[in-house]
């Protein structure tokens, strides 16, 4: 069946300009390929953050598959010949997170943890590939030292997140539920996923936009490649014959030919860059090659919008241009830019944003309002920058040679040089934006814990009370090299005896056993001695400090253990009586920033051991100057319980979905302004190319080749400049109307001196390694033709 005349014609006319991308000799294709790259570094990046979903999507599936809790066993798994125990012994290592589980199978047929052939006997274990380097590296001896047990296994992908992660399993047969232990019948843990503050969902849409707009502005630039050449080309299509109509359909041919092929290379791109996963983490970010794999809906979308995209271009970069049989209007005098008509799209972006709802309270409706207003906005700069680069060098006069030469080129053909530096100028513009918004609310994700790292820089905490315990941390963690002192208690909480147990806390105070060292630190005691009780307050907890004088007056027979231990059984409740002399003091801030208030009570007035729900801690003061001591007081912990939870004291905070978007976005941004700097060299190198034959008459009349390179430096410098310049401003506004819809103050005025050094850095990269192509052109032979 053939196809209606003008379809067929249409087709022909594309396939006209096929040819001509691939019958042009070493030229043709050579300009083709530059299309390629520069469509394909694009195409790279896109198909990049159409694999965000599915990269965060399966990390997340693999790490709550192995995870083992509450969302995995219910509230109570009963023995059976497929339950296990378990315990907790991750644990941090200089700066980086090693997790995993000690078991001990109740029966022959444990269920296997994901990854895992076989389950360790007692002294065993199986680890990570990457673990299993570490360990066998002298960097991992104080770690070895901690996991002490033999190497039987490998966890296999299927277990890990990355090829990175740091992971095991060990075998115990010491582990039991009086010490903490857990029992589990299966593995894979559902966690509620946590709804994103709405102020961090801006967060992401205005960093998609600031990273996403760049690349698609310089995908535009790379399919408009050649283009003066493309229009002399045309100029002798006219010549035999051919009419208006069908010279642009020719030129998007041959421009959907070289972003085909740039697709195509993209893919190829894309393919080779997730393969580094394997071998380097980016920036903390870690996951498997496989991860890294577009969602199929986006990447039929790109995979069509790029091609379309390339020929919408093509076509929208002839409307002006006038293509006769002896030459191309262009090559004239052009008209000057108009302003009238560039404006009206950064303003639409500006009032979109004006009347934005406050990020507290957006909603999707809302997000689509924010995204288009700072799309708008970005592509704004694109349009005013050209129009300022002409204006800006239709002024300029005079100078030295290399100077004159740059201005002339600039005068006479400024829209290749602004479409060369429009990418970089929006990376910046939005990279200023995005800094600004995140400074501005750094401060309500951040909280001050009101620890004090000056009295002890490192917590430990053991899941369940022991008065030998408190004292074995307190004596074994200060025979440990760099530690300068200890304080050791058991927490719990008690209530009057007739006195119903309440959910909320509301028959409940606070109660600490420990030495009168220990007490100390929380307390203002005048004296101590063994077998002594105190009530404290002024605890700066109004509720907390009433409760205690309406529950713990002196002489009262409390209940300090509910009677219930950690499965659901009971026992008998643990009655103590209040001793009728008890002091009242005074509370005094703990090494961790909180103020303790209820009853504190030395190991002679109650036995901690007789408690069932509590837990065992220790504050530790630690000598920073030896070297690695934490990673001591951990080996240390784990010796006297492998399931102790061990942190460091910070005195700032920062919340932790907060902290993984910012890390992502600085990545994002970092990875993102290296492929712009990699793309622009393409482009840079594609105009250097164009103009060989020129540069190569200037060096036969006697032009110093230092003179060229300089005019060449000065031709990306003035626009750079100019860029740059409106990128600053334009960042800066966008910037300031963000942080209004987030009822923030602008906190930091000067954040666009970096950012804009980065930009000006990757120019100047970007001009020195063209250089040496320039010199190469530059040679007499550049003169020969066919």
């Amino acid at each position: 069946m053939s196809l209606p005349g003008p379809l067929s014609g249409r087709l022909r006319d594309l396939g006209l300009g096929v040819r001509f991308a691939v019958s042009g000799g070493r030229e043709g294709w050579t300009r083709t390929l530059l299309t390629a790259i520069g469509v394909g570094i694009g195409v790279l990046v896109l198909l990049g953050a159409a694999s965000v979903p599915t990269f965060l999507h399966k990390g997340n599936a693999r790490e709550h598959a192995r995870m083992l809790g509450m969302g995995s066993s219910g509230e109570h798994v009963h023995r059976s010949d497929h339950s296990f125990l378990y315990v907790d012994v991750s644990s941090q290592y200089r700066s980086d997170q090693v997790s995993g589980y000690l078991l001990r199978p109740d029966g022959a047929h444990p269920a296997l943890p994901p990854g895992v052939d076989k389950v360790p006997g007692p002294g065993e274990m199986v680890v990570s590939p990457a673990l299993r380097k570490l360990l066998a590296s002298p960097e991992g001896r104080l770690l070895k030292e901690r996991y002490d047990y033999r190497v039987v296994g490998t966890v296999h992908d299927a277990g890990l997140t990355s090829p990175f992660d740091l992971y095991l399993y060990a075998g115990s047969s010491t582990i039991d539920t009086a010490h903490g232990a857990h029992r589990a019948d299966r593995y894979g843990a559902y966690l509620r996923p946590q709804p994103l503050n709405p102020v961090l969902v801006v967060m992401v849409v205005l960093a998609c936009v600031v990273l996403l707009v760049p690349v698609a502005v310089f995908i535009a630039t790379a399919v408009r490649f050649g283009g003066e050449r493309r229009d002399r080309r045309l100029a002798a299509l006219r010549l035999v014959g051919a009419d208006a109509r069908m010279t642009r359909r020719t030129a998007a041919g041959e421009a959907l030919f070289g972003t085909l092929l740039g697709v195509a290379l993209g893919g190829v791109f894309f393919l080779g860059a997730r393969q580094i996963l394997a071998h380097v983490q980016i920036w903390g970010l870690q996951g498997f090659p496989a991860d890294v794999t577009p969602m199929p809906a986006l990447a039929a979308l790109i995979l069509l919008a790029v091609p379309l995209s390339a020929v919408a271009v093509t076509l929208f970069a002839l409307r002006s241009v006038t293509i006769e049989p002896l030459g191309v209007v262009r090559s004239s005098r052009p008209r000057p830019r108009r302003l009238w008509w560039r404006l009206p799209v950064p303003a639409a972006g500006v009032a979109l944003l004006l009347t934005a709802e406050p990020v507290d309270a957006v909603d999707v409706l809302g997000l689509v309002h924010i995204a288009a207003g700072v799309l708008l906005s970005l592509l704004g700069l694109v349009l005013v920058l050209p129009w300022l680069v002409e204006a800006a060098v239709r002024r300029l006069r005079g100078g030295p040679v290399p100077w004159q030469l740059a201005v002339r080129r600039l005068q006479l053909h400024s829209g290749g040089a602004s479409r060369a530096v429009a990418g970089i100028s929006i990376a910046v513009a939005g990279g200023i934006a995005l800094q600004m918004f995140t400074v501005g609310i750094d401060a309500d994700f951040r909280k001050t814990t009101g620890a004090d790292p000056k009295r002890a820089q490192f917590g430990a905490l053991a899941s369940y009370p022991s008065g030998a315990l408190a004292q074995r941390m307190v004596d074994d963690f200060g025979a440990t090299k760099g530690v300068k002192k200890v304080i050791g208690t058991v927490e719990s909480w008690a209530r009057p005896q007739r006195a119903k147990a309440d959910p909320r806390g509301a028959t409940t105070v606070s109660f600490t056993v420990g030495s009168c060292g220990s007490l100390r630190e929380l307390a203002h005691l005048s004296s101590c001695e063994n077998g002594d009780a105190f009530r404290v307050t002024e605890s700066h907890d109004a509720q907390q400090d009433g409760r205690l004088q309406k529950l713990a007056r002196p002489g009262t027979r409390l209940a300090v253990d509910d009677g219930r231990d950690l499965y659901g059984g009971t026992a008998k409740p643990v009655l103590w009586t209040l001793p009728k002399d008890v002091p009242t003091v005074a509370s005094r801030r703990a090494p961790d920033g909180t103020y303790f208030g209820g009853i504190l009570a030395t190991p002679g007035a109650i036995d901690p051991s007789r408690l069932h729900n509590a837990t065992t801690s220790a504050e530790i003061q630690v000598d920073e100057s030896v070297p690695d001591v934490y990673d001591l007081v951990r080996n240390t912990a784990f010796r006297i319980e492998p399931g102790m939870r061990t942190w460091n004291f910070r005195d700032v905070q920062r919340d932790q979905q907060y902290t993984s978007i910012r890390s992502g976005v600085f990545t994002a941004s970092a990875l993102t302004l290296t492929l712009i700097a990699a793309a622009m060299l393409v482009s840079q190198i594609e105009q250097l190319r164009e103009r060989r034959r020129l540069l190569s008459v200037l060096v036969a009349y006697g032009t110093r080749r230092s003179t060229l390179a300089w005019s060449v430096l000065w031709q990306t410098a003035l626009p750079v400049v100019l860029a740059l310049a409106l990128a600053v401003a334009g960042g800066l506004g966008l910037g300031r109307l963000m942080l209004g819809m987030a009822h923030k103050p602008v906190t930091d005025w000067g954040l666009w001196l970096p950012l804009a050094g980065v930009g000006l850095a990757s120019v100047a990269t970007v001009t020195l390694l063209s250089l040496p192509p320039l010199y190469r052109w530059m040679r007499p032979d550049g003169l020969r033709t066919e």
